[in-house]
């Protein structure tokens, strides 16, 4: 398995057979945009979008890299429906709890605390809740994307039930957890084997380093890549 992280909470994971792009906020990325990859690249092969909740950070380009790609859309079943609308073909809705089977990995929608509405397109309600995906794949460690939240105890139930082994966390304050509330989460409720932060540095009113995170996880297997760098797990 390789995962790539694209900045903010946007990551492609690379399995035997699928290529998954989880939260494709790449057009308006400042952090995405920074490193020059381009969008071109970062979408090439993808078979798999997964969309955490509602909000424009996250949803991002979703309707057009499933336009040029052919790729399947995974989200909450309300959010699915509306890119349904927006012009997507090939879609899998689920809810929270749910767990589909995608090929070569199951995607598990999870709970997150958070909210959900697409403000930016003057969608005025939310489009389902927020969530977290866990990916099992038929080989390789089992990830668990966070999406945007506040730590939680029932966190520890979704450890137990799924056992991820790679945790991709919100560590940015302000609309998530900061630095301090995301190393405790890691810490208390989870087990994993190593842990990527994310959603920080893209806004000026959010955290811009991980280094708070990064001090806090001292002890931990944490990794910091830069965006676009390729990390075979």
């Amino acid at each position: 398995m390789i995962i790539t992280w694209y900045g903010h909470s946007c990551f492609r994971i690379d399995t035997a057979s699928s290529v998954i792009l989880l939260d494709p906020f790449l057009t308006g990325n400042s952090t995405f945009e920074a490193a020059g990859i381009g969008r071109e690249s970062a979408i090439e092969g993808v078979t798999h979008v997964l969309v955490t909740h509602g909000h424009g950070d996250h949803v991002g380009d979703t309707v057009e890299i499933a336009r040029l790609t052919g790729a399947t859309v995974v989200t909450n079943f309300d959010l699915c429906m509306w890119l349904a609308k927006q012009g997507v073909e090939k879609f899998e809705p689920m809810n929270t709890g749910g767990t589909i089977d995608l090929g070569d990995f199951k995607a598990s929608l999870v709970r997150a605390d958070h909210s959900a509405g697409l403000v930016e397109q003057d969608v005025g309600f939310p489009l389902g809740s927020a969530n977290g995906f866990v990916i099992t794949p038929d080989e390789g460690p089992v990830v668990l994307h966070m999406g945007d939240t506040d730590i939680f105890l029932d966190m520890e139930l979704i450890d137990e039930i799924y056992e991820p082994e790679i945790g991709l966390v919100p560590i940015g304050d302000r609309f998530t957890m900061g630095a301090v509330t995301a190393a405790m989460a890691c810490k208390r409720y989870f087990d994993f084997e190593l842990v990527i932060p994310c959603h920080y540095g893209t806004f000026p009113i959010i955290d811009q380093t991980a280094d708070e995170f990064l001090e806090e996880m001292a002890g931990e297997d944490v990794v910091v890549p830069k965006v676009g760098e390729r990390l075979e797990v």
